[in-house]
């Protein structure tokens, strides 16, 4: 999809009185769809999930990024203190059961935002993985939220050459090797086939939930 129909589609949803938000996980490749988005409205709500479990560097790049881009920042996070994350052994359930984990600090979260809203505007790119390849540019979602997927057919050249034309900044981790970065006890460096590789690695595991689990049927 070109920037101009993302803007066109975005439009319409704001015409026909639509309530919008944007989820950003604050990544390199996430910045061409804010800076799209900032173009648009900056009022448009930019959701954040901060699990407590994230890299320093990815708060300090996202202030860097919401101070540039003048973003509608919301920060959400687990209604579940740390301190009761753990199972019976006293292990982060980052460590024994990597999916409740991010149920309850990520899924969980989203869905009261799901909940309140009508489109759910979000930067996945069918090339990252197998789940993300069968989604569609619209598609309805959780909560009769309608799910768009802007740069759904977007790849790794359009994203960096977005980035270079706009002199965007990279996240600082990514000079150190890791292209995919969420949680600090589960992101490695890249490694492998894919920008993803460096996720869960050595688990069956490729998604949070968010975009299994509140993608609707």
């Amino acid at each position: 999809m070109t920037v101009e129909n993302i803007k066109k589609y975005i439009n319409k949803y704001k015409k026909e009185g639509l309530k919008l938000f944007v989820t950003s996980s604050f990544q390199t490749h996430s910045i061409p769809l804010l800076h799209i988005i900032s173009q648009i409205d900056h009022k448009i709500p930019v959701y954040f999930i901060n699990t407590g479990f994230l890299f320093p560097e990815s708060l300090v790049y996202r202030d860097q990024i919401v101070k540039l881009l003048d973003l509608n920042l919301i920060n959400i996070s687990s209604s579940v203190s740390r301190i009761y994350q753990k199972d019976c052994h006293g292990k982060f359930l980052f460590t024994s059961d990597p999916d409740r984990c991010c149920f309850l600090n990520k899924t969980q979260p989203m869905e009261p935002v799901l909940a309140a809203n009508d489109v759910w505007i979000n930067g996945i790119r069918a090339d990252q993985n197998a789940n993300r390849k069968n989604m569609q540019i619209e598609q309805e979602g959780a909560f009769n939220c309608k799910r768009f997927h802007p740069i759904l057919d977007w790849d790794n050249k359009m994203i960096f050459d977005y980035i270079k034309k706009y002199n965007l900044p990279k996240h600082p981790l990514e000079k150190k090797g890791y292209l995919s970065i969420g949680c600090e006890p589960c992101t490695q460096k890249f490694s492998a086939e894919n920008d993803r590789s460096g996720r869960w690695v050595g688990l069956n595991k490729t998604e949070c939930g968010l975009h299994t689990d509140l993608a609707g049927k």
